[in-house]
């Protein structure tokens, strides 16, 4: 049976019948597979015993990700379209660390840029309604970018201030050798992570301690309040406008009182 290159090019760029459904899913084994790979070669123990195996597998995925990458050009409409959008450089980045390994020592473990490939997944399982939401978030987030900015310039200066301080009062022979290092143990402990490589040992060092240990645990909040409150501003806009949108294709803008998507024939809930 000869397939066309338009039947070709709905194969490798839908999602909608089997055969392209299939194609979908043996790449996405093919992603997992090769991820799998450079995590184990990773390991030394493996890497020992198994190392060949690991190469040779890493070089056939490799292959068969290029010549799917040189398909997807000679396939598109516009090749400069897809060279240059997300999924054609995610594409390409899966492919180059491994070319990279000739040059560039142990680059090939790079490859695990290849879990990017994986956001495929959601129009393989028709997982639109989700990207909604992802929509909606990125919306809150955008909204929320100034009033972020200015909080971490809050925190960063009160980092700058702890730091010196610490500093000052516990010093070189406490492990506080500069006030970058200072910056370090305020940004760990404000962020109540504590790796516990320095501590303050003075009684002076331990109550400033506890006052930004304290503080830490105040700052966590505020992110969190101002896209809240962002997401509830956006939530409460888009009931005003009598406006929903679809859970199954996205397309926005549709009447609240339509029982089925004009876009898609999709039935509300």
């Amino acid at each position: 049976m000869k397939i066309t290159k338009k039947r070709l090019a709905h194969i490798v760029f839908e999602s909608d019948d089997w055969a392209s459904r299939t194609f979908d899913i043996i790449l996405l084994i093919l992603i997992f597979g090769s991820i799998l790979i450079v995590i184990l070669d990773s390991v030394a123990s493996l890497r020992a015993e198994y190392g060949e195996l690991f190469l040779t597998l890493e070089w056939v995925s490799t292959a068969l990700f290029t010549i799917e990458y040189l398909l997807r050009i000679w396939l598109s409409r516009k090749p400069k379209g897809y060279i240059f959008s997300f999924y054609g450089v995610v594409d390409l980045l899966a492919i180059l660390p491994s070319y990279l390994s000739f040059f560039v020592l142990n680059s090939q473990l790079l490859s695990v840029v290849r879990a990017l490939r994986l956001l495929r997944v959601i129009r393989i399982l028709k997982l639109g309604r989700y990207v909604v939401e992802a929509e909606f978030l990125t919306r809150s987030l955008k909204a929320s970018f100034h009033k972020i900015l200015i909080f971490i310039g809050f925190v960063i200066t009160i980092v700058l201030i702890m730091g010196t301080l610490m500093f000052i009062i516990e010093g070189p022979e406490h492990g506080f050798t500069s006030i970058p290092v200072g910056m370090y143990w305020a940004i760990v402990t404000l962020t109540t992570v504590g790796f516990g490589d320095i501590y303050p040992v003075t009684a002076l060092g331990q109550f400033v301690s506890s006052l930004i240990m304290l503080l830490g645990y105040a700052i966590i909040a505020v992110p969190t309040g101002i896209v809240t409150s962002e997401m509830a501003k956006n939530a409460s806009s888009k009931k005003s406008e009598n406006l929903r949108t679809c859970a199954f294709c996205g397309k926005d803008g549709l009447d609240f009182q339509d029982n089925f998507c004009k876009n898609c024939g999709s039935k509300f809930h």
